[in-house]
């Protein structure tokens, strides 16, 4: 499987005044783009707030970073009898080929907050235990 892309496109309203003073702070040579500015803001706000996440993660036993489960993953966890619970602050991606029965079969729960990326046949098997 390639490279997951580590980004996700979302989608934000603004108030026309502020969507203004943003585009005058690009002019002015302080951001290079309007998505400049919008990273820039949204990092100062998770850095004021790092001590919050960390403890969340903690309190929540998130996995932090990329989790990638494949279908060999699932065979030996199945083999074993051992189930897994999907839980990641971050991505989750599940290789394009594993079965939904499989997945079905091996994994109790997910939650994931940030991006969930697995075949529209995997989500919709797992769309029960998703939180």
């Amino acid at each position: 499987m390639a490279e997951p892309e580590k980004t996700e496109k979302i989608t934000v309203n603004l108030g026309l005044v502020d969507l203004g003073e943003i585009d005058l702070l690009v002019s002015e040579g302080f951001y290079a783009n309007r998505t400049d500015f919008i990273r820039s803001a949204i990092r100062r706000q998770l850095d004021s707030r790092a001590t919050a996440v960390r403890d969340s993660v903690d309190r929540r036993t998130l996995s932090l970073g990329t989790l990638r489960v494949t279908a060999a993953d699932l065979q030996t966890r199945r083999a074993a009898r051992q189930t897994l619970a999907v839980r990641v602050l971050g991505l989750c991606v599940i290789d394009d080929d594993v079965d939904p029965d499989l997945a079905r079969a091996v994994i109790t729960s997910v939650e994931v907050l940030g991006a969930f990326r697995a075949s529209r046949a995997v989500k919709a098997a797992l769309a029960p235990v998703t939180v």
